[in-house]
């Protein structure tokens, strides 16, 4: 016989990354994060702002992840008590559906623990009532249909969202384009990339308000070997 797990894992969390690094981190939008990282990092495009609300979008903070399972909100309800100051709460559905994931009084009482947003590839209801919590809310959709309270579920551990594994060490950054994890080991080195970045594109832009059409390297391209008219 089976028997029945516990109803809550929690992971601590194991890397401290430093807020002076997550703020320097903020000041870039996602774009740059992710070229920083080779291209990858975004969670998928089914996770996005909040419609229909006025809600800030923009935030950056270092992640708790909570596994509720799929319709169900335990997991959710017990990782109040984990929230850190600044915490991004993600929380991972493998995209069920069929209910909300969270609605408005919870992510009032994530608020009231330190939470700055909400992340999720689930689905949120209470719109209206979530506009006056006032967080950043990320999510697939809508949906009143309310979940259970039974678990199991986790906090804490390792998660996946998309193609994107998330780890409560890591980062998360989101603005108007979408949401971006950093793994928290990488910080350092994607904020050192980006300011790289930043000069890069502060010249290209400067050079597109000047006139610029096509770019240098696709002309020399164009007059090359490697381009067949036909």
């Amino acid at each position: 016989m089976i028997e029945n797990p516990p109803l809550l894992k929690i992971q601590s969390r194991q890397l401290d990354v430093p807020q002076e690094l997550i703020k320097e981190l903020a000041t870039f939008p996602t774009g740059f994060i992710v070229d920083a990282m080779h291209g990858r990092g975004a969670l998928p495009s089914s996770v996005s702002a909040l419609a229909g609300v006025e809600l800030p979008v923009n935030c950056c903070g270092r992640i708790l992840t909570v596994d509720p399972g799929p319709g169900d909100v335990l997991a959710t309800l017990a990782a109040l008590s984990e929230i850190q100051e600044q915490d991004v709460l993600v929380i991972a559905t493998g995209g069920f559906d069929d209910c909300a994931a969270i609605g408005d009084r919870v992510i009032g009482m994530a608020k009231n623990c330190g939470a700055q947003a909400i992340v999720t590839d689930g689905l949120v209801r209470d719109i209206k009532g979530i506009e006056k919590v006032g967080l950043p809310v990320f999510c697939s959709g809508v949906s009143p249909n309310s979940p259970y309270n039974s678990g199991p579920g986790s906090i804490g551990m390792a998660v996946v969202i998309g193609n994107v594994r998330i780890t409560r060490d890591d980062v998360l950054l989101a603005d108007a384009d979408g949401a971006v994890v950093i793994p928290g080991e990488q910080v350092q080195q994607v904020v050192a990339a980006c300011h790289h970045i930043a000069s890069i594109e502060s010249e290209l832009d400067a050079e597109v308000d000047n006139g610029l059409t096509v770019p240098e390297s696709i002309k020399e391209l164009l007059q090359s070997e490697q381009t067949v008219r036909l």
